[in-house]
């Protein structure tokens, strides 16, 4: 599954889909400033890193954690999969407090 998803990011030409995203104007000036100093073409691009930045941070906690990884492994060794992730789901939520 990992290499997979690698591989697809690793296309040069992918497909891009337009977007409107309201920011401050100052917030724009300051990216169009910044980006040919950190080597990119425009400020775009540099938005573009910096979501993708975020996303592949919050993808490496959410998707391939130990945890993650540990419930694939169980499923593959024959665990009951319904088993597996209620038991990962009891492991992400917050602990109550006992009285």
């Amino acid at each position: 599954m990992i290499n997979e998803t690698i591989k697809k990011r690793l296309v040069k030409d992918r497909p891009m889909t337009s977007i409107t995203l309201r920011v401050p104007a100052d917030l724009i000036n300051d990216l169009k400033e910044m980006a040919p100093e950190l080597g990119f073409s425009g400020y775009q691009p540099l938005i573009r890193s910096y979501v993708s930045e975020g996303v592949r941070r919050d993808e490496e906690k959410l998707k391939f954690s130990p945890a993650k990884r540990l419930a694939e492994a169980l499923k593959a060794k024959g665990v009951d999969a319904e088993l597996v992730e209620a038991a990962l789901r009891e492991s992400t939520e917050p602990m109550s407090m006992a009285s």
